[in-house]
């Protein structure tokens, strides 16, 4: 009987030397691609930010992070009740930027990831629109001479608390937005040094907190804006 032959060994295969370096060759190229797109998308679409102090308690606490839309106010106006972006460029604080152009840039793009903002960057609540009348009064808002209508978080509301201190009245510029913060008595907002916001300093619409993972949860438009609609209806 003839011995079995062996089939052929199958020639192992050996890495392709001169694929990986073409791979290691265009990897710096790729990061700087997916650098590039996440720097247009921070620029023209959606830039996050993180919550530094606790001013829109109990909506936002420090730490969170929110994701922000910078194309929304491109095609409509802001709205009653959004909590809203903004930059104080114009030293609207009253603090002047002292930040040299290295710093700045820096601020410019870590403030993208996320990264604790610069002093110059504020977040707060609608309130007032151009055109209205803002004041309060023992701890109620009145717009146009109308009490709006904002709840604690028990019964579905926003507020931390009221400030009892008065305020106004004062009509809000044309072009510009009246805001204060969910915690009345420990935020400056548009009652200090800020006063009202320009439209050309709204950075955009925060629209959902995406850090940490235990408080996702998107931030809708809440009562102030429903319940002074309600008032002017009846």
């Amino acid at each position: 009987m003839a011995a079995p032959t062996r089939a052929p060994r199958r020639a192992e295969r050996t890495p392709d030397a001169p694929s990986q370096r073409s791979f290691l060759a265009e990897l710096p190229i790729l990061v700087f691609v997916a650098f590039v797109l996440a720097l247009l998308l921070k620029t023209f679409l959606i830039q996050a930010f993180y919550i530094p102090s606790e001013s829109m308690l109990p909506t936002l606490e420090v730490g969170d992070r929110v994701l922000v839309s910078k194309v929304v106010y491109q095609v409509r106006e802001p709205r009653r009740g959004e909590v809203v972006v903004f930059r104080d460029d114009a030293g609207l604080s009253g603090v002047p930027d002292q930040r040299s152009f290295p710093e700045r840039a820096l601020d410019f793009l870590t403030s993208g990831l996320g990264a604790p903002p610069s002093e110059r960057d504020f977040i707060k609540r609608v309130i007032g629109l151009p055109g209205e009348i803002i004041e309060t009064r023992d701890g109620v808002v009145y717009v146009d001479g109308q009490p709006i209508h904002e709840d604690f978080p028990d019964d579905g509301g926003y507020l931390m608390a009221r400030d009892m201190t008065e305020f106004g009245p004062v009509t809000v510029p044309e072009g510009e937005y009246f805001v204060m913060g969910d915690n009345r008595p420990n935020s400056a907002d548009s009652r200090s040094a800020l006063g009202t916001i320009d439209a050309d300093d709204l950075v955009g619409r925060a629209f959902v907190i995406v850090w940490p993972p235990g408080r996702v949860d998107t931030l809708p438009i809440l009562s102030a804006s429903q319940g002074l609609a309600a008032l002017r209806a009846a």
